[in-house]
């Protein structure tokens, strides 16, 4: 891995399904952040297999493997720092005074992104079983440009 990756892979609530068209998206990151929900320890595993992975434990992640995942963890990117989540909502800090630049989070299954007090907030989105009509999708984030480039993207499922 190049000492600060500027592609990032963002995936969350795989719920143990990690479709081919999610690998394939994630294809060329230099780091991978699973906002939670993993479901299975064989996506972590599949997932390492494309780029150095960081994630965290999700609502759904209760088996023994899941302990050793962190509730919060945090990704260096060079001077990028980010800020990985399950739900934004159990966010228990300031992300701008602890001088974190992207809060990435998971759990509502719908994809989107903002900006708040200067910092990028990321949802990839559900990247498992199709919840409710909410599509199937992962992201990817570009440290390379300012602003950060963020692409969300729906898999076909």
């Amino acid at each position: 891995m190049p000492k600060a990756p500027t592609r990032i892979g963002l995936i969350s609530d795989t719920h143990g399904l990690l479709r081919p068209q999610a690998l394939e998206a994630l294809r060329g990151s230099q780091l991978i952040l699973h906002a939670g929900d993993v479901g299975k320890p064989e996506i972590l595993t599949a997932l390492r297999k494309l780029a150095l992975v960081i994630a965290v434990r999700g609502n759904v992640d209760k088996e023994d493997w899941a302990k050793a995942l962190p509730e919060a963890a945090v990704a260096e990117a060079g001077s990028v720092q980010l800020y990985v989540l399950h739900d934004v909502h159990a966010l228990d800090l300031d992300p701008r005074a602890a001088g974190f630049h992207v809060v990435v989070s998971g759990h509502s299954h719908q994809p989107g992104k903002f900006e708040r007090n200067g910092v990028l907030y990321i949802n990839p989105g559900s990247a498992g079983p199709r919840r409710f009509h909410l599509p199937v999708s992962v992201a990817r984030l570009n440290l390379g440009s300012t602003p950060f480039e963020v692409e969300l993207v729906e898999l076909q499922a």
